[in-house]
Parts: structure tokens; sequence; C-alpha cells
């Protein structure tokens, strides 16, 4: 496979369309702008146009699983949109109930008006997805260097596929591996 391809389907990832701070507004707002925040950010990373980002289904489920704490007013607060921003992002690899365990110490300190650095929390990890993207793009291209030139296109393409799907397993069970000892310690 050739390595302009990839990184043609790379590009339609959008891997580098997280939302930033300083994109999510310091005033509430109501559940319709929330979604419009989430679809221009998201949206060109959809794989097809039925997939939705975020719908009112899915923010009225978060909220009723504790996913995220209690609207006030029909108003979202920046910290439900970087809580909502967790979860699109853990949803991909993760279960609801595994992203309902880690978020549970964020969502039960904000709840009860204690303190819980989750902007801080959310600034870091921008930083390391941002390295993760870049380990990413470098990883991709080492697993093309793996498969040999002479493979046909299909041999190369399912020899690809079947790497990078072996390095997704991994890394989602050491994901919920952690999730584990997350749950572990908070009891």
């Amino acid at each position: 496979m050739k390595n302009e391809n990839i990184k043609n389907l790379i590009d339609k990832l959008s891997l580098e369309n997280a939302i930033t701070l300083d994109e999510i507004p310091e005033i509430d707002l109501y559940m319709d702008q929330v979604i419009q925040l989430f679809e221009a950010k998201y949206t060109e990373a959809l794989r097809n146009e039925e997939e939705k980002v975020l719908t009112k289904t899915m923010i009225n489920n978060y909220a009723k699983d504790k996913l995220i704490m209690p609207i006030k007013n029909k108003k979202y607060s920046k910290e439900h949109l970087i809580l909502l921003s967790l979860i699109y992002q853990f949803k991909g690899s993760l279960s609801i109930n595994d992203i309902k365990k880690i978020m549970n110490p964020i969502v039960k300190s904000l709840s009860e008006g204690e303190e819980f650095p989750l902007r801080k929390l959310y600034t870091e990890y921008l930083e390391i997805y941002d390295e993760d993207v870049n380990n990413f793009k470098n990883t991709v291209d080492k697993s093309i260097e793996n498969i040999k030139p002479e493979k046909d296109g299909y041999i190369s393409k399912m020899l690809l596929l079947s790497s990078f799907i072996n390095m997704s397993n991994m890394y989602r069970k050491l994901a919920e591996r952690i999730v584990d000892d997350i749950s572990l310690s908070e009891k």
C-alpha cells in the first residue's frame, strides 16, 4: 500500500480537530448549541453521513447515567462540555460502563461542589493527544515499512489492516485494565 494513500486516509480522520479549552465558551450553552459546537468540530471525522457526533438522546443518556453532572436550567457549563468531549473521545474504545467508572470521581466531586482540576486535566489531555497524533503517524509509517512491497494490493491492505487491529486491540485491553485499576482504587 502506498504511503500517499495512507496519508490521505489519515488526513480524512481529522485528528487535529480536538475541541480546545479556548473553543468552549465560559457562558453556559443550551443543548442545541452544544450539539452545534461538536458537529462543527467533529463532522469531518465521521465515517459516513448516518453517523452522528452527538445527539440530544446521547446527552440525555449521559446525564441520566451520571457520566456528567446534573444540568442546571437546561444549560451546560464549560465543565459539562469538557466531560462531553472526553466521553466522545473515549466511547470509540471503551464501553459506557467503563467510561462511567473513570468519570465517577470527577462527576462526584463537581456535583458535590468540591474542587476538581478538570480544566487542568483537559489541558494536559490535549497536550498528550497532540503527541499521540504524531506517534500514531510515525507508527503507521513503520507499519507500512513492515509490509513487503512485493505483496499485491489486497494482501498488503489486509496485512496493514491486521497490524492496526492488533495494535488497537492491545491498546484497548490495556486501557480496560487501567479502568479496572481505577475502579479498584475508588473502593
